[in-house]
């Protein structure tokens, strides 16, 4: 008898780990295709702006560049400078790019699509994400290099910076809403999407999007002409790759969590036909494209900022406008009795 509960207890669990990697899969394969072929559609996109044809050699209209680079890389020697920390460096961008994927378990793709569908869901990302300076960090330190090191503190600082303003952000979206849930977030916004309402925090938001990525106008850590490569300097093969990959599933999932706060998720433009009878999946993936063009296109357009341009934008007028707006609302829903009963 005894053998019989403890064989079917096994045979749940085993039951539950293998949903839970297929869903898994399910997550990362077609995130890191969309990686891949987002870096094709960066090339693109900016040659076209800049008058050029991009990649067009590889295959049909270039579309088998991202496979091509992909096994470049991976054919590629593995360099471990001599005087790095050996296991520190090569844990580095192995912790960056677990980070990027990890957050991806509580983003709503339609209603009831999500992986973990947690009450605390705007916490877990804002955790995760807090925790990704991490891995830039150490790869500046256990590198041994002082290009690495200085991008690796530029870095660390541009993020924690621009991490202040996103909190208040978010702070004003949770007075809207009165939940963490992710979920909750996207279905109060069936009547207007709170890009209208709260359009300075839209804007604040995709901003600070650009800095905790590090994307032009921001990309001091990076900075080529000052400091080579930045904290990635030293990498090279599958390390640089995963460094990479990080970045540009970064780039995805910011603009998938400015699509949950700000456009209504997977909710269509209007709730009228044709429009709600295309699947919300669609919706969602849509606006994602939508802003991730805009990274794209600030990209082709916007010279880099200096150092302490970046550091004022942050705390001399993110910072305060930002707190000013989220007392502002709270007093306004106040006063209208427009505050969400919880």
């Amino acid at each position: 008898m005894e053998f019989t509960v403890i064989y079917h207890q096994l045979l749940t669990y085993a039951t539950d780990m293998a949903m839970i990697a297929v869903k898994s899969l399910l997550l990362i394969i077609p995130l890191i295709v969309g990686i891949a072929y987002l870096t094709y559609a960066e090339r693109r996109v900016i040659g076209l702006m800049q008058m050029r044809k991009g990649p067009n050699v590889t295959g049909w209209f270039g579309l088998l560049q991202p496979i091509a680079d992909a096994l470049k890389l991976m054919h590629k020697e593995n360099i471990v400078p001599t005087l790095a920390n050996k296991y520190l460096f090569i844990l580095a961008p192995v912790i960056t790019f677990t980070l990027s994927i990890a957050a991806w378990a509580v983003i709503p793709f339609d209603y009831g699509w999500v992986f973990a569908d947690i009450n605390v869901g705007i916490l877990y990302l804002f955790a995760v994400s807090s925790l990704s300076v991490y891995g830039i960090i150490i790869a500046g330190w256990a590198s041994n290099s002082r290009y690495a090191f200085l991008g690796a503190l530029r870095s660390a600082a541009q993020m924690i910076s621009y991490e202040v303003s996103i909190g208040l952000v978010i702070i004003s979206v949770l007075l809207c809403v009165g939940s963490l849930n992710l979920t909750k977030i996207v279905e109060a916004q069936k009547t207007v999407w709170f890009a209208i309402p709260l359009l300075p925090m839209f804007i604040i938001h995709f901003i600070s999007a650009l800095a905790e990525t590090n994307r032009n106008p921001f990309d001091l850590p990076e900075a080529e002409s000052e400091l080579v490569a930045g904290y990635h300097v030293e990498y090279s093969s599958l390390s640089f790759a995963l460094f990479f990959l990080g970045e540009y599933a970064n780039m995805i999932l910011q603009s998938a969590i400015g699509t949950v706060l700000f456009l209504g998720g997977w909710l269509p433009p209007f709730d009228i036909a044709p429009f709600n009878m295309i699947p919300g999946v669609v919706w969602f993936v849509l606006k994602i494209c939508v802003l991730l063009f805009v990274f794209l296109w600030v990209r082709a357009t916007l010279p880099r900022y200096r150092y302490d341009q970046l550091m004022r934008l942050g705390w001399k007028i993110f910072l305060p406008f930002t707190l000013v707006w989220v007392v502002f609302s709270a007093g306004f829903l106040m006063f209208m009795g427009w505050l969400p009963k919880i």
